[in-house]
């Protein structure tokens, strides 16, 4: 909730009060959006390496909730808050302007949020899984819907979000917008630390970047080495008396990525843990490098996602949002039917979706997890074709009706930007569930936050992407005397090109995901889960 209640509305606080225009508004929410999901690779890092899951994300909520104070003080301090005119005059038309100083501080408590949400995110989810233990037939069916349930969860704070929060934010005031959201999270952090005693605490593995830059200096440095036909011949762990508290994470020898092998190749000369690794650090490695094609796929539909906080709700300011004659719906709120959406599409997914598909696939998810995925990018596509048309339909009735100025409305319903919201909701469903199970789910055991820092990541470049191709696009299009496609003022623009560019840009990437799931081969543990659930 806390995250989302400042996303949510974000660039209509960066446009309205800190006076920024579309690009960089835009750009500054993506960034900033960017910068949240980047950081869970360090806090991931932490947690496996040092403090661990549960330490790293208390330490990280102090973090967290300095910067939501903060935040909530630089927009109610009237020293610390932009300026603001006389009440008769729209915030858009309002000369006064923030000092730096003020639109430092601003920024300075949105990036403090971002590095406490980098120890938070990865490690509160991964944390969550911890707590079925893998080898209890029985926990680990339940584990399998444990993802649908966690983002169920997350969906109905972010619908308080969109909604209850927004609608403050607009109508009554951004120091109680976020004045809110900083109570509830702190109400949350409490309610987490009073279940500590009841916790299955994972300790610290020791550097996962370690492991695996062992395992790829030493393959490299005996890349004119021969692999052994027969697997037993590479270096494996010592004796299982010593190491029999570890034998539950020990990983058999893979076929896959075969190269890496040379690692584990023993010879005559002295090893180091930099010239010879045992076969489970080696299949470690194999597990954690196989998914970066994965993660490849995944950037481009993060430039869609960004989308739904940054141009659909700058598109819904232009257009009307009366709701019968005395209410007006916030732009940002329609994020809400994204949230409705999550909520009723994992709720049928998970209850009857996944057991008719089990019948026949036989697998317990009811389809594989790259399907789950390749799914939501097919519904990213109809979003974005949908999308350009409802935007080509937004200018011909702007054009019909002569209205040329910026901050114009146009004479029709925001509901009409109702269905590629929803459609998010639907994609979101299957997409990102997906790829943060896939992410931990395929992750060796020493390394769970570093997978899902992998989930993380997939959004944190998308929105850097989103920033470079909105001001690429935006700069190139104003070249020789043109007006150029995103502009300041929106019934001037060609959003439509823009959006048609994206859809482009998501059907080329599926093929590429295409290609790159049918080669994919999960994990041993995938068949074991399966021989777990018909047991």
């Amino acid at each position: 909730m806390a995250n989302h209640g400042i996303s949510a509305n974000l660039v209509v606080y960066l446009s309205r009060k800190l006076h920024e225009g579309t690009v960089k508004s835009s750009n500054n929410v993506t960034n900033w959006t960017g910068t949240l999901s980047l950081t869970p690779i360090l806090g991931a890092y932490v947690a496996d390496t040092y403090l661990g899951r549960y330490w790293t994300f208390v330490s990280a909520s102090a973090i967290y909730i300095m910067g939501m104070s903060l935040l909530t003080l630089a927009v109610a301090v009237p020293a610390l808050r932009p300026p603001s005119c006389d009440p008769g005059i729209k915030d858009e038309d309002c000369t006064l302007r923030a000092s730096p100083f003020q639109v430092g501080i601003f920024y300075c408590a949105l990036y403090m949020i971002a590095v406490g949400i980098g120890g938070t995110k990865p490690n509160i989810s991964t944390m969550g899984a911890d707590q079925f233990d893998s080898f209890e037939p029985k926990e680990k069916h339940q584990k399998l819907s444990f993802f649908n349930w966690w983002m169920f969860c997350i969906a109905f704070g972010n619908f308080f979000s969109y909604t209850f929060l927004v609608y403050i934010q607009d109508n009554v005031g951004w120091s109680l917008g976020y004045g809110l959201p900083t109570i509830g999270l702190v109400i949350s952090v409490l309610v987490f630390l009073v279940g500590t005693p009841f916790y299955r605490h994972k300790m610290p593995s020791g550097s996962p970047i370690t492991r695996v830059a062992q395992v790829l200096v030493a393959a490299v440095r005996k890349w004119k080495v021969n692999i052994p036909n027969d697997p037993k011949e590479l270096h494996d762990q010592p004796s299982l008396d010593e190491h029999a508290d570890k034998m539950k994470h020990r990983i058999d020898h893979t076929s896959s990525l075969r190269f890496l092998d040379r690692a584990a190749v023993k010879s005559t000369r002295p090893s180091t843990p930099w010239t010879l690794c045992p076969v489970t650090q080696v299949e470690e490695t194999k597990q954690m490098m196989k998914m970066i094609p994965v993660l490849l796929t995944t950037f481009i539909p993060s430039i869609i996602i960004a989308q739904t906080h940054t141009l659909f709700i700058k598109q819904g300011t232009t257009l009307d949002a009366s709701m019968g004659p005395h209410f007006k719906i916030p732009p940002a709120s329609f994020g809400a039917f994204v949230t409705i959406f999550v909520l009723v599409t994992l709720a049928i997914y998970d209850r009857y979706l996944v057991p008719t598909l089990r019948s026949y696939t036989q697998n317990p998810r009811g389809i594989t997890l790259l399907k789950r995925m390749g799914i939501g990018y097919v519904v990213q596509i109809v979003i974005m074709v949908l999308a350009c048309l409802v935007e080509k339909k937004r200018l011909l009735v702007a054009r019909e009706n002569g209205i040329v100025g910026k901050g114009e409305k146009v004479p029709l319903t925001i509901f009409i930007l109702l269905p590629q919201f929803a459609l998010m909701g639907v994609a979101d469903a299957f997409l990102e569930v997906a790829k943060i199970e896939f992410f931990y789910d395929q992750a060796p055991q020493g390394m769970k936050s570093i997978g899902t820092s992998y989930y993380t990541s997939s959004y944190a470049v998308g929105s850097f992407l989103s920033s470079f191709l909105l001001k690429t696009v935006s700069d190139m299009t104003k070249r020789d005397g043109h007006k150029g496609w995103v502009l300041d003022n929106l019934n001037l623009s060609h959003l439509d090109y823009y959006y048609a560019l994206l859809a482009g840009f998501v059907f080329l990437n599926f093929l590429l995901f295409l290609v790159v799931a049918k080669s994919f081969a999960y994990n041993v543990d995938i068949s074991e889960a399966k021989i777990a659930v018909e047991a």
